[in-house]
């Protein structure tokens, strides 16, 4: 896609197709469509075993690097980061990864992980705060604007209330949210800051609050503090 030299990109990183499906479309028209392009970044590099406090600045650098030479662009290109995670109760207490040798894959609840391998989830928790950590204190990358935001214990469970969904149902409901909201962004708007699963607030308490106890695990988001400010920057050049 040719972007017009005028808009400044929002670079948005997302960690799998469907939470592009669901999420895209919709961030794409909050902004002005004449000032600002929304391009999407898919990969969950928080989880990724070669990814660790030292050098996942530098990974995330390079996909934009990258993206920006494709396109003959450079850092002054480019308006923001928004890096949405998926929380996976990485905060949790270890005493609450339960052994289950009868699953092929990992269950998530409200108060458990249930694994065949506990040891495997304790390690990629272990990485995973190390790298959420390093992320929270982190303002700028490549001279860039960024910040991170949460989805707990994913983006299924903020968007649909659903856990533990397969992949055909992530999709789905990802086309279906679309869909329902695409020609409604202010009920968009609305269901991200207004609902009992908004972290609202200053953005450092808002992370303090999520690492707390079982929350991790639980029903919040904090992204509607970022969909706050770019609707009120929206209505202000309005």
């Amino acid at each position: 896609m040719k972007i017009l030299a005028r808009k400044k990109i929002v670079f948005v990183i997302v960690e799998g197709p469907s939470d592009d499906t669901a999420l895209g479309v919709l961030l794409s028209k909050i902004y002005d469509k004449d000032t600002v392009y929304v391009h999407i970044w898919r990969g969950d590099i928080t989880s990724d075993n070669k990814v660790n406090a030292s050098n996942i600045i530098s990974k995330i650098g390079n996909a934009v690097k990258s993206y920006a030479r494709s396109q003959h662009f450079t850092n002054k290109h480019f308006a923001e980061i928004i890096h949405i995670v998926d929380m996976d109760g990485a905060y949790i207490p270890n005493d609450h990864i339960l052994k289950d040798e009868n699953l092929e894959k990992n269950v998530y609840g409200l108060t458990m992980i249930k694994t065949v391998d506990p040891d495997a989830i304790i390690q990629r928790n272990e990485r995973k705060r190390s790298n959420i950590n390093k992320l929270c204190g982190c303002k700028e990358i490549w001279s860039i604007p960024y910040r991170v935001y949460y989805m707990s214990s994913n983006l299924d469970h903020v968007l649909y209330g659903k856990l533990n969904s397969t992949d055909e149902e992530k999709e789905n409901d990802a086309y279906q949210f679309a869909k329902k909201y695409s020609k409604n962004i202010e009920g968009f708007l609305k269901y991200i800051i207004e609902s009992d699963f908004s972290v609202m607030g200053e953005y450092k308490e808002s992370w303090d609050f999520i690492k707390q106890g079982l929350h991790s695990l639980e029903r919040y988001t904090n992204l509607g503090i970022e969909l706050g400010k770019i609707n009120e920057r929206v209505s202000e050049v309005k």
